[in-house]
């Protein structure tokens, strides 16, 4: 394994538990290459611009497009936020902000441990 993948709080379990069987089986995939692979395709991972570290994890099944935010910890440590069902064009706003707030809140976590 090249990386660990990390969930914060249940941000990603609530989402990942809301979908169906296939769609999970698809996130599994996606997150077992992103753990193996060493130069993993912007296809699956790829940083928002103007982010500062932010990552969504990209999901395609059949016409459903999810994305999962992430960010990396120490290099080879992936931490991921909240997910969504993706139904336009550009990523929402509101969906990014809660990902870089969700961020910060883990570094902060993090620097009192």
């Amino acid at each position: 394994m090249i990386r660990e993948i990390i969930f914060y709080k249940n941000y990603f379990i609530d989402f990942y538990s809301s979908q169906n069987e296939k769609v999970q089986k698809k996130i599994d995939y996606t997150l077992k290459l992103i753990e193996t692979v060493e130069r993993v395709p912007e296809k699956f991972l790829k940083h928002i611009e103007n982010t500062d570290g932010l990552y969504e994890v990209r999901v395609r099944y059949k016409n459903g497009i999810f994305r999962i935010f992430c960010c990396f910890d120490e290099d080879r440590i992936i931490i991921l936020f909240n997910g969504f069902q993706k139904k336009t064009q550009k990523l929402p706003k509101k969906e990014i902000e809660k990902g870089l707030k969700l961020k910060q809140e883990y570094f902060q976590n993090k620097r009192r441990r």
